[in-house]
């Protein structure tokens, strides 16, 4: 049911390489590292054309079937890229900016890039991610909490974000290290560094809970055990807890609004409203948003009248309650993918005959959602599903009835813009990051064509082409 990436193996490359080739290029993922294959393809080659490119203007002219800019599809343009930009989009480009160039060739001041038979998109953005987090049918949440090592996950999420970037999905905001602290933020340092190839990273770092609220759970009270998430409750501490992570580098503040805590493990809020408000205010001050878990009805109210940014989840919300959210421009990230995937880990086959009651409530959230108009914001969980599957939940977003269309604005300009991020990601346009795929047919009448990605640009270097 669901698919089983294999880990890509690297070849070992020396000290002397690394360094001197990301000292160089500390963005650089060369052209010649195949996917597919183990290593790269000629150490010298590679290295003389990584510190050529810091000498020399990249330039690219994408000439694909079809164009979707982030809000309209478009036949017959091409799009020129020179360094990490887009420098033009449309169906006549400046030929004097690219008179000089061959086809799929480095000798002009320009290479042509045909790519026949696809679409070229904005790199697509999942804004619920965990890339600190393998799928539960492998091991469970708690056992990766309590018994796999920061360093052995910070390993993990470098295959994760590889299968990631692989697949087409440039951008991701990771909602959660799950009890590794400050990990995440580690990894999107070693991003930046170049030191590992992924997607640009946004992280919530450990993110806050309600003392008594989270797990791991189960062990009597003379144990203690690491949490998934920071505790902390009250006017003080919660300025303390979102001020420390804030200085630990977080780019979101994500707190948990409710959680299974109810007296039958049901969930029920967690924070009274003067407390999220108290969250929102804190984050706000220092220019970032918060991001809330919420899958009850009250806590969901609550997350909006303090101010939240995006609920995830939020599984038993009312029509009135998603009216709410679209009146105060509050998105909805549903997370179908993980829903689906924990109830295949149970047991169940795909079939309508044995649909389980979470399946079928999620689809009347999705019909609810839509008709109150509610901003989606697509965000998989990935973590809890295999990493570098996330077209998954674009999918499952067009199966539980929203349009292509709407569904491919919300993974690329609606994400940029709730990410407020609209003036660098998520749209073909001029100026701005040439973040750029390619999918083989057209993802408008075949939405499985998001996971057929032969050709990704990050930055405007080309990582993997046909």
């Amino acid at each position: 049911m669901l698919k089983r990436l294999g880990l890509i193996k690297l070849a070992t490359i020396t000290t002397a390489f690394i360094a001197s080739f990301w000292a160089t290029s500390p963005h650089f993922i060369p052209e010649g590292l195949n996917p597919n294959l183990t290593g790269y393809t000629t150490f010298a080659k590679t290295l003389a054309e990584s510190r050529e490119e810091v000498e020399t203007t990249r330039s690219y002219l994408l000439k694909p079937d079809r164009v979707f800019d982030g809000k309209t599809l478009h036949t017959n343009w091409q799009v020129l890229v020179q360094n990490d930009k887009i420098i033009a989009a449309g169906p006549q480009i400046n030929q004097d900016q690219s008179q000089d160039a061959q086809p799929d060739s480095q000798t002009g001041n320009t290479t042509i890039i045909p790519l026949p038979g696809m679409t070229l998109m904005p790199g697509l953005i999942d804004a619920h991610s965990h890339v600190l987090l393998h799928p539960y049918d492998e091991v469970s949440w708690t056992d990766q909490v309590l018994k796999e090592s920061t360093a052995e996950r910070s390993i993990r999420a470098a295959n994760h974000l590889k299968a990631t970037l692989m697949s087409g999905f440039t951008t991701l905001r990771d909602l959660g290290s799950e009890g590794a602290g400050y990990a995440d933020i580690g990894v999107r340092q070693t991003l930046e560094k170049g030191v590992i190839p992924g997607p640009r990273l946004l992280v919530a770092g450990p993110a806050i809970v309600a003392t008594g609220s989270y797990g791991p759970k189960g062990f009597h009270e003379g144990v203690r055990v690491p949490l998934g998430a920071n505790e902390a409750d009250g006017h003080d501490n919660l300025i303390s807890e979102v001020r420390r992570q804030i200085g630990g580098g977080v780019d979101w503040v994500k707190v948990y609004a409710d959680y299974r805590w109810g007296p039958n493990g049901e969930a029920k809020p967690t924070f009274s409203v003067e407390e999220l408000k108290l969250i929102v205010e804190t984050a706000r001050t220092s220019g970032r948003d918060v991001v809330a878990h919420a899958s009850t009805d009250e806590a969901m109210r609550r997350a909006i009248e303090a101010g939240v940014k995006t609920i995830e989840h939020g599984d038993n919300g009312t029509l009135e309650t998603y009216r709410l959210m679209a009146k105060n421009g509050v998105a909805i990230c549903p997370t179908l993918g993980a829903v689906e995937a924990i109830s295949s880990y149970r047991g169940w086959d795909g079939s309508e005959e044995t649909v389980p009651a979470r399946i079928i409530a999620k689809r009347q959230q999705m019909e609810t959602i839509i008709k109150a108009k509610t901003n989606i914001c697509n965000g998989s969980d990935v973590g809890v599903f295999d990493h570098g599957d996330n077209a998954w939940e674009i999918e499952l977003l067009v199966e539980y009835g929203v349009s292509p269309l709407n569904a491919l604005k919300a993974a690329t300009s609606g994400n940029a813009k709730i990410l407020r991020m609209e003036d660098t990601i998520g749209s073909i346009a001029q100026g701005l990051s040439a973040d750029l795929i390619a999918v083989a047919g057209n993802p408008l009448t075949d939405i499985t064509a998001l996971r057929r990605v032969p050709f990704v640009m990050q930055a405007g270097h080309v990582i993997k082409k046909p």
